[in-house]
């Protein structure tokens, strides 16, 4: 078993660097001009150029309009698209690309009813409920992921070098996905935070194996 990571928010080279040096499967680039980490379609071409082969750009997006991911799509055409907003199916499902469908866990919120209505998704990710759409900070009720799910899970929200481990442990996740977390302030992350994320990941794989 080997535990995917993403992470999500870069805006700088820099960053983009330290991150695939540790090890990380997927980098998320942020297309919501609310967001402090937002990444303009003109400026993710600079930065998905950095990535080296079988590490996946991820575009994540709020409620956007289709010329918006049409746009960043044009920049980056071998992304993973994540949608984070309200979108229903079919909106994440006409570009005809995989996407990976954020699932605000708030306590009405049922994952597998979700998993039926995303059918398309290539995985599921759980996050905790926040006005600005991820990148809080804050954990949810772990105990609210079933452990028998038919799609791969990305949790997400308030996941850190400290935590992840555990949450590998008790739900088995595909994937996590950290942003705050590595971060020295929103949209700068920390090299050395990443590679303590990374490692704190690697070792819960190897207890569990």
């Amino acid at each position: 078993m080997r535990t995917r990571i993403k992470i999500c928010g870069l805006t700088r080279e820099a960053d983009v660097a330290a991150a695939v040096a540790a090890g990380a499967d997927a980098v998320g680039f942020v297309c919501y001009p609310k967001s402090p980490r937002y990444i303009a379609p003109l400026r993710l071409r600079s930065l998905a150029r950095h990535l080296p082969p079988f590490a996946t750009p991820v575009l994540l997006f709020v409620n956007a309009a289709a010329d918006l991911i049409e746009d960043a799509l044009a920049a980056v055409p071998d992304a993973l698209l994540q949608f984070h907003g309200d979108e229903h199916e079919p909106a994440c499902s006409r570009y005809g690309r995989p996407y990976m469908r954020a699932i605000r866990m708030d306590p009405e919120v049922d994952l597998l009813d979700c998993e039926r209505q995303f059918h398309s998704a290539t995985a599921l990710m759980a996050d905790s409920p926040s006005e600005a759409f991820g990148g809080s900070g804050t954990t949810f009720d772990w105990g609210r992921v079933p452990l028998r799910r038919t799609k791969p899970l990305v949790l997400a929200g308030g996941m850190r070098s400290e935590n992840v481990g555990d949450a590998i442990r008790r739900l088995r996740p595909y994937a996590v996905d950290v942003s705050s977390g590595v971060e020295d302030s929103p949209g700068i992350k920390s090299a050395s935070r990443i590679n303590q994320f990374i490692a704190a990941v690697r070792a819960a794989d190897e207890a569990l194996a």
